[in-house]
């Protein structure tokens, strides 16, 4: 039987919403379905309401193999059989609509909200429990896994640490642990909410500060999008400099993250040295516009700052001796012994679970996975400079460490060789108007992975509808996954190697 049409788009273009078939609830199931089962990956699955009673839910694949996106709906009222028994990347997803717009998707196997907040519908409430399936999980519920000297320990949200909060309930026998389940919400704010309507002065703001540690990245993915609903193109030198922005942010994060996994497991050479070598990429994304975090440098049309050569030579300098320093620090990880016993076949993922559960950038690619938005959908500069996919095949902390490691590599290589080439162009054009009844599916591969931004505009050519996906969205469940018949002190460790965001998560 031949696949329903989807409204087909490159990364970053855009198109009428009326060219976004809306199909019957059944046509859409199937058609998300095999895509997903044929090894394209569901991007974002959301919901908008279209009147009193119903909501139009929204459905976006990504083809690898085509460099694709196709893009679906169709509309509900109060329930739809839900699609993560065949399709377990929706889980989440559908958690998220019921929460939101308090449809119900039936036959879902743990339905919960993720963020605990009130239905946007007032008078829709998923989470009433039906009087014909009093068995059926409520809002305040844990899975629960019974036996003999089964116990249960409760972590959060409120850590030692000075970190995001969530919560940790992991079921064990002894040390071993049965099933950890993640709860988390914590830190919403509602950033979703306060984009429609805009863009406004605020907007961008929102962007860079809804996930920290990934400015640039959001940032980047917004601009991508409101670009592409503006008809806008933006310089050369621009792009170069996105990217070099973009891949210091990824080069500060995984540096970072390498020393705090040598902490994990007391091992100070490299844990010390990271810390400090963390402070030196970021300084250089400073050196560029002011701030550590990259905020104020991506901005619709462009950049906000240039490299003159002045600075484009201070900035060689220390990429240079950064480059030095990181690699002394790292490779000592992978001469020492009781680092790689503490690593390898610590919290391991199979590829098989890695692509039910729709993982994505350095978990998914641990695992095997070639999944890189920067190859698979290129913008920007990254259609003509291409960067190696980095992949390692046992799915475990070491693996994962591993893979940023490489991906510092090549990242350095790539910033040296974007900034002794500058182009000669503009740094920034003006944004137009956006243009009225219009969707677009932006991709970044941020440094956790992949980042999307999905904006529909109204018919007076204001954001109607803004749904972002960071990548943390995707990937907590793996986490689940690799504790899953590991020693619960492995946690902390298991943790870091997948360094989610509470706060990217939450919005």
């Amino acid at each position: 039987m031949a696949q329903v049409a989807c409204l087909a788009l490159r990364n970053g273009e855009s198109a009428r919403t009326d060219g976004v078939p809306v199909l019957t609830v059944a046509e859409f199931r199937d058609a998300l379905i095999d895509r997903v089962q044929g090894g394209a990956r569901l991007t974002a699955l959301f919901g908008m309401p279209t009147g009193e009673s119903r909501v139009r839910l929204i459905g976006v694949v990504a083809h690898t193999e085509t460099g694709m996106i196709e893009i679906c709906a169709t509309e509900v009222e109060e329930e739809y059989p839900a699609l993560t028994h065949d399709c377990p990347a929706a889980h989440w997803f559908e958690r998220e609509i019921a929460e939101q717009w308090g449809v119900r998707p039936q036959g879902h196997p743990w339905l919960k909200p993720i963020r605990f907040h009130r239905s946007y519908r007032p008078g829709h409430d998923a989470w009433r429990r039906p009087a014909e399936a009093a068995i059926e999980p409520c809002v305040t519920d844990y899975f629960e896994v019974e036996g003999e000297e089964v116990h249960e320990v409760a972590v959060g949200p409120v850590h030692a640490g000075i970190i995001e909060p969530g919560h940790f309930r992991f079921q064990c026998h002894g040390e071993n642990v049965y099933h950890l389940e993640i709860s988390l919400g914590y830190q919403h704010r509602g950033v979703e909410r306060a984009v429609p309507g805009g863009p406004t002065a605020r907007t961008i703001h929102y962007m860079e500060t809804l996930a920290g540690d990934t400015s640039i990245g959001h940032a980047t993915c917004y601009c991508q999008a409101v670009e592409s609903l503006a008809g806008s193109r933006v310089p050369a030198r621009a792009q170069v400099i996105r990217a070099i922005a973009l891949e210091l942010e990824r080069l500060a994060n995984h540096t970072g993250d390498l020393g705090a996994l040598a902490g994990d497991i007391g091992f100070l050479p490299t844990s010390s040295y990271c810390g400090r070598i963390r402070g030196d990429f970021l300084n250089m994304s400073a050196l560029i516009c002011g701030s550590r975090f990259g905020r104020g440098l991506i901005r619709p049309g462009g950049v906000a700052f240039d490299l003159d050569e002045a600075r484009r030579q201070q900035f060689l300098e220390r990429l240079r001796a950064a480059r030095r320093d990181v690699t002394e620090a790292v490779e000592l990880l992978w001469s020492t012994p009781s680092v790689m016993s503490r690593f390898q076949e610590t919290g391991t993922v199979s590829r098989h679970r890695a692509i039910e559960l729709g993982l994505v950038g350095v978990a998914a690619r641990a695992c095997g996975l070639e999944r890189d938005i920067r190859r698979e959908f290129p913008t920007g500069i990254y259609q003509f400079a291409h960067i190696p996919v980095s992949t390692a095949d046992t799915g475990d902390v070491f693996a994962r460490a591993f893979v940023r490691w490489l991906e510092i590599q090549r990242s350095l290589a790539f910033i040296d060789e974007q900034v002794r080439s500058l182009p000669a162009s503009r740094t920034r054009d003006l944004l137009g108007p956006l243009a009225p009844s219009r969707i677009t599916a932006s991709l970044i591969e941020g440094w956790r992975g992949e980042i999307c931004h999905v904006a529909l505009t109204d018919d007076a050519g204001r954001l109607a509808r803004y749904k972002i996906v960071d990548p943390s969205f995707h990937n907590w469940m793996g986490l689940a996954m690799a504790l899953r018949d590991q020693q619960i002190s492995d946690f902390p460790l298991c943790n870091k190697s997948f360094n989610l965001s509470y706060c990217g998560h939450d919005l």
